[in-house]
């Protein structure tokens, strides 16, 4: 399988108002979001991308627009990396919200969290997984298993992909941090994913691209699931 960067959009216009967003629509990157997404491409210099996969909400797109025309990439929209659909928490202040007794359960117990006229953390968790590895099983069948890709999504969806990739319950997810623009990496194999990279905010990014597998006996070999005893030694 393949290496997934994910992209947690810049800066938004709704972040830092003390409103929950959601699906709202319109919500765009601010001036601080748009030098993020900007700044980007320099960031990935040096890293080959096979795909650029986004979530359909604009803020996703703006955040990934410089790097696709740096690149000459088009955006592979996938719904199943959306937004969570907050219901009719969207739009609502986060001082009120607190104070629902469905916040201490999506602090506590994400699993068993379902919003009033939305989903549940549990069944976002599940559409977005499935994305991710369904486009990782894509992008490895037509790149290779050392392919590098980028998905641009959301906090609580990243968040959500980690989880998983750690093996850890859905129910701790809210243990992760995930900062607007910041990158976390994932490299799936046959039998496990590795988590390389989580909340990364600056510094050279060239280790998380695996080498091109060396053929044996002339056919294609895959990474090794199996990890490193005692640690990697790194590049």
């Amino acid at each position: 399988m393949s290496t997934v960067i994910l992209l947690r959009h810049g800066k938004s216009t709704a972040n830092g108002t003390g409103v929950l967003a959601g699906r709202s629509p319109k919500v765009s990157l601010d001036d601080t979001g748009r030098a993020q997404a900007e700044k980007l491409v320099a960031r990935l210099d040096g890293v080959p991308l096979a795909s650029l996969v986004v979530s359909p909400m604009l803020r996703c797109k703006q955040t990934v627009g410089p790097l696709a025309e740096a690149r000459g990439l088009g955006k592979v929209v996938e719904p199943g990396l959306s937004e969570v659909d907050y219901g009719d928490w969207t739009g609502k202040e986060l001082k009120h919200l607190a104070k629902e007794p469905l916040w201490r359960v999506v602090q506590a117990h994400a699993s068993a969290a379902v919003f009033p006229g939305g989903e549940g953390l549990a069944q976002m968790q599940a559409r977005s997984v499935a994305a991710v590895r369904a486009h990782d099983r894509r992008i490895a069948a037509e790149h290779g298993d050392h392919a590098v890709w980028l998905l641009c999504s959301h906090g609580d969806v990243i968040k959500s992909i980690l989880a998983d990739a750690l093996g850890q319950h859905l129910d701790a997810f809210q243990r992760i941090v995930v900062d607007p623009a910041s990158i976390s990496v994932v490299r799936y194999t046959e039998t496990r994913p590795f988590v390389m990279r989580v909340n990364d905010h600056g510094g050279d990014l060239g280790g998380i691209v695996p080498p091109e597998p060396k053929p044996k006996r002339g056919k294609k070999t895959a990474g090794s699931s199996d990890a490193i005893v005692g640690g990697t030694t790194g590049r």
